[in-house]
């Protein structure tokens, strides 16, 4: 039996960056786990939404995705974000897989309300596709393009890889970002407790681009992963950054 996987998502930000590609292969590479990825191209929809004359609309922080939004994201994330990951990981010798979910009916997803569109959220992960692939030492990277009834949808890649981690019962969770972790006073908090970290989110500690950073990580431990990191790749190589755990 395969030891649990660790889930790494990673960002559309720096999905589009060679070196961090590059650094990122080396690193799944050295890692004694079963790795499975899950990946963003938020900028690149929304480049391409442009070039194409749609404008990129959002709600809550979600992409509102019509019909053809829908297009551009599967374009965008199946295909040119996808391929080009797995090409980086192909290169230096990792056994990888680009999928979508809707590849073997590997996640499933509901609409997210009639307003959004084509925009939905996970009701269903096939774990035993994604074991069988672990299995045979395989690395799934898979693009957050779900299938739904009737129509494939849109779904946060943060919520993606909260029920892909959740559904195959993995160690720990990832989230790679471009700092070292929640930094406090200028210094990265090693751990955080569910408790402490709702406290620094009311207070106002912390602030910025790490409140949706922090929430979708306590979102994912409610989801039941026991370990989950916010950290760059330098973290992923040391298990550092800032590990979060349950309250108690």
């Amino acid at each position: 039996m395969i030891a649990a996987p660790v889930l790494i998502k990673i960002g559309g930000h720096e999905i589009g960056d060679a070196a961090f590609l590059t650094d990122l292969a080396q690193a799944v590479k050295s890692l004694d786990q079963p790795v499975i990825l899950v990946h963003g191209g938020g900028a690149e929809i929304s480049e391409l939404q442009t070039v194409m004359g749609i404008t990129p609309r959002y709600v809550d922080g979600l992409r509102m995705t019509d019909a053809p939004s829908l297009q551009v994201v599967e374009m965008v994330l199946s295909g040119l974000v996808n391929k080009r990951l797995v090409r980086y990981l192909v290169d230096v010798g990792v056994d990888a897989l680009g999928v979508s979910g809707v590849d073997r009916g590997l996640i499933r997803a509901r609409p997210l309300a009639p307003e959004m569109e084509f925009t939905g959220v996970v009701s269903q992960v096939r774990a035993d596709v994604l074991r069988g692939w672990l299995d045979q030492r395989i690395v799934p990277v898979i693009a957050p393009v779900c299938l739904g009834e009737g129509s494939n949808l849109n779904v946060n890649a943060d919520m993606v890889a909260g029920a892909v981690a959740a559904a195959v019962g993995a160690a720990r969770i990832v989230f790679l970002t471009n700092v070292e972790g929640v930094l406090v006073n200028d210094q990265r908090v090693a751990t955080l407790s569910q408790t402490q970290a709702e406290a620094w989110l009311s207070d106002g500690t912390i602030f910025g681009g790490m409140i949706p950073k922090v929430r979708t990580a306590l979102e994912t431990l409610g989801a039941g992963v026991p370990q989950v990191a916010i950290t760059n790749l330098t973290g992923l190589k040391t298990h550092g950054g800032t590990i979060f755990v349950p309250a108690g």
